[in-house]
């Protein structure tokens, strides 16, 4: 039996050199406040106003006349066209440069320490309008900026969010299992087989990541537009910036807004799809 005088033995964990770990006062729900209180003011009080003034006049009554206004615009209409199509040439751009960029960057030795990755991502810590107007500048020595203000507009738009799309597609790539492609080659699978039913399939989850980082951006990135448009070509977030800034129409504008979030809604939901896919095709 043990001596009852034996000492007992402390169950307080302990910290560095055998000392009693010191522990926060605070708890986590405490630790907490400051975030909820950012989130509250800059998050969902902005977004509560957006949906009051979208469904309200001028003079606070409740009404849709705002949506009605901008769904029997065919300014308006003709504004969404544009910029969706504009925001889908440039994600299928971005999709088809930066996935073989990826692609290299992820299994080539020369990509030591990340040293390739970090020249394609460093224009993101320049101010992009400065980027803007370098490659306006390059457009103009080449003879290619005037050719077509749409073209101008989609390779500016493609320039500024091509590392956006780069870095998702890569940090999947170097994180894949490589023993599945050396699997999938040992069973006699050629490389473009390999490919398409193994790497690409399990690199879904990165390409749609890069997709919501780029498509919605480049809807509302009017200043891109107007440098490269030669302010000729209106997409919708010009046209909410108008509506706030030039017309002080508040509720048409909030309700601008509001299309454009469902869109951006259904933009995520369906990456959010391909995303699933991805885990249930890569799981085994």
């Amino acid at each position: 039996m043990q001596n009852a005088n034996s000492k007992r033995v402390s169950c307080e964990p302990l910290g560095i050199g055998g000392q009693k770990a010191k522990f926060s006062p605070f708890s986590r729900k405490q630790l907490c406040i400051p975030y909820g209180v950012f989130l509250a003011c800059f998050v969902v009080i902005p977004l509560l106003l957006i949906v009051f003034y979208s469904f309200t006049d001028k003079n606070g009554n409740i009404s849709l006349d705002n949506f009605i206004r901008f769904f029997s615009s065919a300014t308006t209409l003709s504004t969404v066209i544009i910029s969706i199509l504009i925001a889908l040439a440039t994600t299928i751009i971005c999709i088809l440069l930066a996935y073989p960029v990826a692609y290299v960057l992820a299994n080539s030795k020369l990509n030591k320490g990340g040293t390739l990755l970090m020249l394609f991502i460093m224009p993101m810590w320049i101010n992009f309008v400065l980027r803007a107007m370098a490659m306006k500048d390059l457009l103009t020595l080449t003879g290619i900026f005037g050719v077509n203000n749409y073209l101008n507009v989609i390779i500016g738009m493609v320039y500024d969010y091509l590392p956006f799309m780069i870095l998702p597609i890569y940090t999947v790539l170097i994180k894949m299992d490589k023993s599945l492609i050396e699997a999938s080659q040992d069973l006699g699978a050629s490389p473009l087989k390999t490919f398409t039913k193994v790497t690409l399939p399990l690199s879904l989850s990165g390409i749609a990541s890069g997709v919501t980082m780029v498509f919605m951006p480049t809807m509302t990135c009017y200043v891109i537009s107007d440098t490269f448009g030669n302010g000729l070509i209106t997409i919708i977030g010009k046209l909410i910036d108008e509506q706030f800034t030039t017309f002080q129409n508040w509720n048409l504008g909030s309700a601008m807004a509001m299309v454009l979030l469902v869109i951006m809604l259904v933009s995520m939901w369906v990456t959010g799809g391909f995303k699933n896919q991805d885990e249930k095709e890569g799981s085994l």
